[in-house]
């Protein structure tokens, strides 16, 4: 649902414990710097893929109702109203 705010989690186990369990030790052996790096640039991968969808599912749109919807699904409806509110004249379904 495009625009809708909702967060959806679903837990996927394709890692082997033994795996798993090494994974944590690599990245506890990190400094905190190394590891902040490492959180920052996995948040950029969301925020770009989230972007992409959007273009996606709406090739046309401007670049402010792309903002405001990528607003919308990393912050919820009620951030993303307040960054960017609605105009009368270029306000976007929002899917309810």
């Amino acid at each position: 649902m495009v625009g809708s705010g909702a967060l959806y989690c679903v837990a996927v186990q394709d890692t082997s414990p033994a795996a798993e369990k090494r994974y944590y030790e690599l990245l506890a052996a990190k400094s905190p710097v190394e590891r902040l790096q490492i959180a920052v640039r996995l948040s950029l991968v969301v925020r770009e893929l989230a972007e992409s969808a959007i273009r996606s599912e709406l090739p046309t749109a401007s670049e402010r109702t792309v903002r405001r919807m990528l607003a919308d699904r990393l912050y919820g409806r009620d951030v993303a109203t307040r960054l960017f509110p609605v105009e009368p004249s270029n306000a976007v379904p929002t899917g309810e």
